[in-house]
């Protein structure tokens, strides 16, 4: 393996996102970890990104396709709420994401999830795949992370979900992807959106559940810093 050439590799997430509806709203959730190659370049990314006040997207795949799409559409949203007078609703949110990923397939390889609460549907999800396609679900999952959830989403999902519900299931089902994927990791963020507004919760690794006899986190470069007198770690 040339280490150098994947050290010179395009920002990328290697991610679990997943989007949840519950009785009211919607829960958005993604892990941490954003990779160059075989260098995790930041452990604590923020892939959970506002497009409007009710509207917000998780982001999966390249780093930069993501973002650019995602400020693209928080552009056109902002200029779609002055000339209504009233905020995007999450399915116009869903389908400008959609426009400029399949209008640009050949050139972007991301996958996103909207989700948010509108007055005029309530909570929805929108998964929105590499190529472009839109899929309103119940409950999305994507990132490399997501194959190891289909499982899992089918035995502990439920409709109706309480807001304490959903969000455990969201949390539950990122941590036991960073347990099986390798790249996905780091902290934990939600994003949940109802009529009331928007509330974000982090969750840091040291605080997840551990899965699959996975090791407590020791003699990491946090543990030393914050040690009174830090002691030599051994390599």
């Amino acid at each position: 393996m040339d280490l150098n050439m994947d050290l010179n590799a395009p920002h990328s997430m290697g991610t679990t996102i997943i989007g949840v509806t519950y009785k009211g709203g919607v829960v958005l959730g993604a892990d941490s970890r954003t990779s160059t190659g075989v260098y995790v370049a930041n452990r604590a990314s923020d892939k959970i990104t506002k497009l409007t006040d009710n509207v917000y997207v998780c982001r999966s795949g390249s780093a930069a396709d993501s973002q650019v799409v995602s400020d693209y559409v928080r552009y056109f949203l902002h200029q779609h709420t002055i000339q209504l007078g009233q905020p995007a609703t999450v399915k116009v949110a869903a389908n400008l994401v959609r426009l400029l990923a399949y209008s640009n397939k050949n050139m972007l390889q991301t996958g996103l999830i909207v989700g948010g609460w509108d007055k005029y549907d309530g909570g929805r999800i929108y998964g929105i795949p590499l190529g472009g396609t839109i899929i309103e679900q119940p409950f999305a999952i994507g990132g490399s992370g997501s194959s190891y959830l289909y499982g899992f989403f089918d035995q502990a999902w439920k409709e109706e979900m309480s807001r304490e519900e959903a969000e455990q299931l969201v949390v539950k089902a990122v941590s036991l992807a960073i347990a099986r994927d390798g790249a996905s990791g780091g902290v934990v963020r939600t994003v949940t959106i109802n009529s009331e507004g928007v509330t974000r919760k982090f969750y840091p690794g040291d605080q997840l559940p551990l899965w699959h006899e996975e090791l407590e986190p020791k003699n990491s470069l946090l543990d030393v810093l914050n040690a009174s007198s830090p002691e030599p770690m051994n390599i």
